[in-house]
């Protein structure tokens, strides 16, 4: 075997796929997941744990798979990873644990999360066999607000130490980001999402859905008329922003967001439920990051021809290699150092095109990343139907105005310590709500880590 090599993964043929809302990467079955795990060199000084955002032992659960020890392994990712199966599937690993395998300096890394994803998927297939938890109650108990990847990770890890845990969820789907944000083709939401969630509620993790904590009910009741000692804020970032451009509020400007949550969540997909959305013909997405790229081969899977627009240069897109030449195959038009300056409406006051200028890139801006400076005398414009919005969210900014003494930034995202302390004695947060939108590693790191502060708080108030 060439160890320089990964062991290709299976997918769907683009022209396929591009027209249904099924699973793009299938995945690898135990022997080629076995062949894949025999190319790591189980380096005692791993890098890849040092890029893993949860620190992950990487070479101990690949060291498992490639003796087809599958259970032993998850227990091993499962010590850092409450959603493996998820993970494994959206986590970025090309800047994180794969960018920094040592076998990419001559070759191709290990394919660690494509390998998570058999993990967690064999997991889920065996779960019915695997014995449950164990846990002894200590008689404390906890708020979580959001079910998404802090709130779950937060939520299993309180559970385990012995907190009696209850998640608020606003949706009336568990998952939050899991299930309105990503699309079916990148994670599957029954066979994956809704049973890597059961797996949290048999660590005796309680879940309601429906409620909006600053309208149903506040913080302040949860605290001081419900008995949680401690409440985590894992909201997310659910609020769009938008360019301030003439036309926005025109009909057919909607943000990703909406687009995305109306496909994902109502199932705007299946032709068995009649989710009012509308594609028209051609569909422009302004943005360059997962969520563009997400609304973009929706858009085309929905029927439309759908096009990229974004003010960088394909080098600075901030998306996924994967997702990016994912939809290259799949027909979606990019156009490059591109800026929307209008939308052009119709005397009915619908869309039908949008007015652009071609940039080009000057000096590097503080994040480090060249600015864009429009050329003059470039305009020109894209006839389309729709216009979709992926600039980036932020959060909700309900807690902040309902709940005394929690402050936040001038972004609106909550301000919270290293260790997931708000501003607000007993009231920890992480994930998007504290960052702004990022990664669902990122967020399940914040949440558990947030989840062993809380344990800190509650063991020191006893004493």
């Amino acid at each position: 075997m060439d160890v320089l090599t990964r062991v290709p993964v299976r997918e769907q043929e683009p022209a396929v796929r591009a027209a249904n809302f099924e699973e793009v990467c299938l995945g690898y079955n135990e022997e080629e997941a076995m062949a894949e795990a025999a190319r790591c060199l189980n380096c005692k000084n791993a890098q890849c744990m040092k890029g893993c955002p949860v620190s992950i032992n990487i070479p101990g659960f690949i060291a498992e798979v490639k003796e087809g020890n599958f259970e032993a392994a998850y227990h091993v990712i499962s010590e850092s990873s409450a959603l493996p199966a998820v993970c494994g599937r959206v986590c970025p690993q090309e800047s994180q644990c794969e960018g920094s395998c040592v076998l990419g300096v001559k070759g191709e890394p290990v394919a660690i999360g494509k390998l998570e994803r058999f993990v967690g998927d064999w997991k889920i297939e065996n779960a019915d066999k695997m014995p449950a938890p164990d846990i002894k109650r200590n008689g404390h108990k906890v708020a979580v607000i959001g079910s998404g990847p802090s709130g779950l990770a937060c939520a299993s890890d309180l559970a385990r130490m012995g907190y009696e845990v209850k998640i608020f969820e606003a949706l009336h789907k568990v998952g939050g980001v899991l299930v309105y944000g990503i699309p079916e083709f990148r994670l599957p939401k029954e066979k994956i999402v809704a049973r890597e969630v059961e797996a949290v509620k048999k660590l005796g993790v309680e879940i309601e859905t429906d409620v909006i904590v600053g309208r149903t009910v506040t913080i302040d009741e949860l605290m001081n008329e419900e008995g949680y000692e401690a409440v985590f804020i894992g909201s997310g970032a659910g609020l769009p922003r938008f360019m301030g451009i003439p036309g926005e509020n025109l009909n057919g400007v909607v943000s990703a967001n909406e687009f995305l949550t109306r496909t994902n969540l109502m199932k705007a997909y299946d032709t068995h439920y009649d989710t009012p959305i509308y594609v028209g013909q051609r569909v422009v997405v302004v943005g360059g990051g997962n969520v563009a790229m997400d609304a973009v081969r929706t858009a085309k899977r929905l029927g439309a021809e759908a096009t990229i627009v974004y003010r960088r240069s394909e080098k600075e897109l901030p998306a996924r290699v994967e997702e990016v030449h994912h939809a290259k195959e799949e027909g979606i038009e990019f156009r490059m150092l591109t800026n929307p300056t209008s939308i052009i409406g119709d005397e009915k006051g619908w869309v039908v095109g949008i007015s652009c200028v071609e940039m080009e890139l000057g000096e590097p801006d503080e994040s480090g990343r060249r600015s864009p400076i429009e050329k003059a005398g470039s305009d020109f414009e894209i006839p389309c139907d729709v216009v979709i919005m992926a600039l980036g969210t932020s959060p909700n900014p309900l807690l902040k105005m309902t709940t005394e003494g929690l402050e936040t930034n001038r972004k609106g995202c909550l301000v919270a310590d290293e260790k997931g302390a708000t501003t607000r004695e007993g009231i920890f947060a992480g994930g998007d709500a504290v960052t702004g939108a990022a990664t669902v590693i990122l967020a399940m790191g914040a949440g558990r880590k947030a989840a062993k502060s809380i344990d800190e708080y509650i063991r020191q108030k006893k004493h």
